[in-house]
C-alpha cells in the first residue's frame, strides 16, 4: 500500500529534515509513525498525502509514485484527519461534511448522519455551526469527514486528542472496524496507549531517521528485564517480592496466604522510544 525507499526532504541548504527513510506499509495493516515534535514526523505524512512537494527518494502508494499521481481518482483513495480539525467554522457539522462529500462519486460516500451517530456525534447540534462545538466534538465531525469517502488509505493524525476516555475508546473501536474492512491506517500521535493498542508495526523516528521498527509486543520484549513483581498476603500482611521470570518454572519459592497481584515488569512503549532516542514525545 505504502512504498517508501530513501526518502529525503530538505527546507533549505542547512534545514534537512528527512535522511533517507526505508520503510513499507502492507495493505490493512495500521502502521504507527511516532517521534517528537521536529523529528520529521509531520513532513513525513505532508509528503505521503501529496501535501509537500520536492521530496528526493521514492513514494508509492497504491503501486504509484506519488510524485506522478495528478488524478482526482488517484487522492479519492485517501482519507486525512489533521491534528487541528479543518472546518468551516460557520458552517454546520452536516453542511461541512456534504461539502466535502461533493468532491467524491456518489457511490463511494458514507450517508454522513448514520456516520455521526456512530461517531455518537451530539444529535441536538447536527445543524449548529462548529463554532459551538466543543474540541471532542469537532473532532468527531473531523473524523466524520476523514471517513465519508470509504478510503482505502486512511492518515490519521492525533485522532483521540480532545477526547475524553470514552472518546477515544470509541475512536479506537472505529478504527479497528477499518482496518476489519481492509483500510489501511497510518497513524501519527504521541498518545503511547492509542499506538500500543492500535498498530501491527510501529517506525520511532528521530531528527529525520528512523531509528526503530517492529512490532510494540516485540520492542517491549525485546527490552524487557523479564522481571515478576508478586503481591501476596503472609500471616496477616501485605508483602511484595520481585523475582526473574525463569525462577518461577518451580514455582513460587516462598510461604503465602493468598497472592494478590503477579505483574511482569516490561517496559512501555514509551519507555523504548526514549530509550531509542533519547527523547520524550513532547
Amino acid at each position: 500500500m505504502i512504498d517508501v525507499k530513501d526518502l529525503t526532504f530538505s527546507y533549505g541548504k542547512d534545514k534537512q529534515a528527512l535522511h533517507g527513510l526505508n520503510f513499507s506499509v502492507g495493505d490493512g495493516e495500521i502502521f504507527g509513525f511516532l517521534g517528537p515534535n521536529g523529528s520529521g514526523k509531520s513532513t513525513t505524512q505532508k509528503i505521503l498525502t501529496g501535501i509537500l512537494k520536492g521530496h528526493g527518494g521514492t513514494v508509492s502508494l497504491f503501486g504509484q509514485d506519488i510524485k506522478n499521481a495528478h488524478t482526482q481518482e488517484f487522492f479519492q483513495k485517501i482519507g486525512v484527519l489533521f491534528e487541528f480539525p479543518y472546518l468551516y467554522a460557520n458552517l454546520s457539522a452536516l453542511d461541512n461534511l456534504h461539502y466535502f462529500a461533493s468532491f467524491y462519486p456518489k457511490e463511494q460516500l458514507r450517508d454522513a448522519e448514520e456516520l455521526l451517530d456512530e461517531l455518537e456525534f451530539k444529535r441536538d447540534f447536527l445543524k449548529k455551526p462548529v463554532s459551538s462545538y466543543s474540541k471532542g466534538m469537532r473532532q468527531r465531525v473531523s473524523m466524520a469527514r476523514a471517513l465519508i469517502s470509504n478510503p482505502k488509505l486512511l492518515f490519521l493524525d492525533e485522532p483521540t486528542s480532545g477526547l475524553d476516555p470514552a472518546g477515544a475508546v470509541l475512536f479506537r473501536k472505529i478504527i479497528e472496524k477499518e482496518r476489519q474492512k481492509g483500510t489501511t491506517v497510518f497513524l501519527t500521535t504521541h498518545n503511547m496507549l492509542d499506538a500500543d493498542l492500535l498498530c501491527d508495526r510501529v517506525a520511532f523516528i528521530s531528527n529525520g531517521n528512523i531509528v526503530a521498527l517492529d512490532t510494540p509486543r516485540n520492542l517491549k520484549e525485546q527490552n524487557s528485564n523479564h522481571s515478576i513483581v508478586i503481591d501476596y498476603l503472609y500471616q496477616g500482611k501485605r508483602e511484595e517480592q520481585t523475582m526473574e521470570a525463569p525462577e518461577l518454572k518451580a514455582g513460587i519459592p516462598f510461604v503465602y496466604d493468598e497472592l494478590i497481584s503477579v505483574h511482569s515488569q516490561e517496559p512501555t512503549l514509551e519507555d523504548m522510544f526514549i530509550q531509542y532516542t533519547g527523547r520524550g514525545l513532547t
